[in-house]
């Protein structure tokens, strides 16, 4: 929530120990003095749908203190639905969606936090909150809670740039360099990565610069025996131009040049355009999409080792349709794509892939989950024609043959007890 020129900031003052513990309500200074227990009667029962990573719910619960927080919707007078999403410069935008509840129905709001790349643990959680408060600010209105809320006007640069302002022009560049080693008396392990790439994010576009390099290096002393070393590595480097066209259609391309000794990949260039149509708009992207994609590629390829179908290398046309499903609500959320790729002309050789996941709140404490996924390969042309050695297979030197890949989960949760959750106990960490 923007005000010209600056930040509204909605200033919560009003912590429990400030209200007086009377009996009875009484007249101090001019001040009403309430019962702790009847303004936490009147105080607005708030389920925060968030994931752990995105919310620090310990700082919230002692920032924001004029609220009771809940285990479960079922008990809420407000359901808060947070997700995010990626920025251009790097940073983050969060979407807070206030659902109004039992006698707050129909008195809903949305409101957006943007936090740099830049920010530190503390700027984004401070900024987060702020935020936060202000979508719950108009639960409290028609309660004693009011006259404890005060109102402040920070006056505040938007760190996010205009294109007159901005010298990079929404240009965003990064760098990284990771190792890690591991050494013992009779094995040595280690490792390194470098990766670095660039980004442009503006309405109209977005172009995706990156390359990267993996190394791998994993050496076995065995008595009586020559050692057993192995060597990986795989390097990457791609762009990306996608363009939008209107609130529901983008189209754009992509070129890639890919190197893999797991994959028997010397040097794999590829290259084509896609097309996607998204159901819902655009703008309703973080509570549900339903994208149809597809892409259409060449890839020249050189392989390290004559393939099962005995080449060195080829030149092959590919095609491929996705699928994707993202729905968060305040019953559960649904998320769920369907991929399916061939060779062209060759049909027969194909892939397709299905993944989803489930998470459904059905009735006050309880709540199930289930996810999958599922792959049908049949595009396994660049394994190598020939047969692996032990140390190959144990040491995941070479991608193996497979017709099927699967894998599932399923979850049952039941809560009882007290529905609030406004007490925290910093000792001994989350033990």
């Amino acid at each position: 929530m923007k005000g010209a020129g600056g930040r509204l900031a909605l200033v919560a003052l009003a912590g429990w120990a400030l209200l007086g513990p009377g009996p009875a309500a009484a007249q101090n200074g001019g001040r009403q003095v309430i019962p702790q227990d009847e303004l936490r009667s009147v105080a607005p029962n708030v389920y925060l749908d968030c994931d752990r990573r995105t919310c620090d719910f310990d700082y919230i619960k002692t920032e924001i203190t004029f609220v009771n927080y809940v285990l479960d919707r079922q008990s809420a007078d407000v359901h808060v639905i947070v997700t995010r999403q990626g920025t251009g410069s790097g940073g983050n935008e969060y979407t807070m969606a206030f659902v109004g509840l039992k006698r707050h129905q129909g008195k809903d709001a949305t409101l957006r936090y943007y936090s740099a790349p830049t920010d530190t643990e503390d700027q984004y959680r401070r900024g987060f909150v702020n935020v936060l408060k202000q979508g719950l600010i108009p639960y409290v209105y028609d309660t004693p809670l009011a006259e404890f809320i005060s109102i402040s006007y920070a006056q505040r640069e938007d760190y996010r740039p205009t294109p007159a302002s901005d010298p990079w022009n929404y240009w965003v560049f990064g760098l990284g360099l990771r190792g890690e080693g591991n050494f013992e008396d009779q094995a040595e392990r280690f490792s390194y990565r470098l990766n670095v790439w660039s980004n442009r994010t503006t309405e109209a576009i977005k172009v995706r610069l990156s390359a990267g390099m993996n190394y791998y290096h994993r050496r076995y002393e065995i008595p009586d025996e020559e050692p057993i070393i192995s060597n990986s590595n795989r390097k990457n480097a791609s762009a990306a131009v996608f363009s939008s066209i209107d609130g529901h259609w983008s189209w754009g391309g992509s070129a890639s040049l890919y190197s893999s000794t797991y994959d028997n990949a010397r040097l794999y260039a590829s290259v084509g355009p896609a097309v996607e149509f998204n159901l819902f708009p655009y703008a309703e992207a973080t509570r549900r999409e339903l994208r149809f994609q597809y892409k259409l590629g060449f890839s020249a390829r050189d392989y390290y080792e004559i393939t099962i179908l005995g080449l060195e290398r080829e030149n092959i046309f590919t095609q491929a349709l996705q699928v994707v499903l993202e729905i968060k609500e305040p019953w559960g959320s649904v998320g769920a794509s369907v991929q399916g790729s061939t060779f062209i002309p060759d049909f027969k050789y194909n892939n397709l892939r299905a993944e989803f996941g489930v998470y459904v709140n059905l009735f006050k404490g309880f709540s199930f989950n289930v996810g999958g996924e599922y792959s049908r390969i049949r595009d396994q042309i660049s394994l190598p024609g020939r047969d692996y050695s032990p140390e190959e297979i144990l040491l995941e030197l070479k991608r193996l043959a497979s017709g099927y890949e699967v894998s599932f989960e399923i979850g049952i949760n039941y809560r009882f007890g007290s529905i609030y959750s406004n007490v925290v106990n910093p000792r001994f960490g989350n033990m």
